[in-house]
């Protein structure tokens, strides 16, 4: 099993870059390519499929986004595909944030990821993802529920707003979208 590979990027294509190592040229499946600079020293953080009529090689900028990538292929339901389109989409904080959140609607925006299947990743997801030990992940949820909580609102109310937020907007817009949610 590999966990990294450091090399010089020789080629971009739309779903895939090569990355050579030691002049062995590594075809990396990766979230967007469009990322990494050709001839750009770079160290991909790696992933290998092995199946019954493929072994494949998926490359991640960070470790953060492997381990994030692992958890949603763990989903029935989910396949690598699946999970690097939803990579490509979307900053591993904001569909972390989605997740934990219970955020459905933010995870359908994915190709190929409909209700079913968001509510599937959050089902078997949530409160599973620490890929930042040590570090809060929705600052801008939590400062939400502070401020309706200053607003006089109970916390029973208050989850159920935050958990249809759309995690990725700013702080302020959140605030507007929650007061909004509770006057309905």
């Amino acid at each position: 099993m590999f966990s990294y590979l450091k090399g010089i990027i020789t080629e971009v294509k739309a779903n895939y870059v090569t990355l050579d190592v030691h002049d062995v040229g590594y075809h990396l499946m990766t979230p967007n390519p469009y990322f990494f600079e050709l001839h750009q020293v770079t160290t991909l953080y790696i992933y290998q499929k092995v199946a019954e009529d493929e072994i494949s090689l998926y490359g991640f900028q960070t470790p953060e986004a492997r381990d994030l990538f692992l958890k949603l292929i763990s989903v029935n339901g989910i396949g690598p595909k699946s999970a690097n389109a939803i990579l490509a989409a979307g900053t591993v904080e904001a569909i972390a944030n989605a997740i934990e959140s219970g955020n459905a609607k933010f995870l359908q925006k994915f190709p190929g990821i409909g209700p079913k299947a968001s509510q599937q990743i959050i089902l078997d997801l949530q409160g599973k993802i620490d890929l930042f030990p040590g570090e809060v992940f929705n600052d801008n949820l939590q400062d939400v529920e502070e401020a309706l909580q200053a607003f006089g609102y109970n916390s029973k109310e208050i989850k159920k707003v935050v958990s249809k937020l759309d995690a990725s907007k700013s702080t302020s817009e959140l605030i507007k979208d929650a007061l909004k949610l509770m006057l309905k």
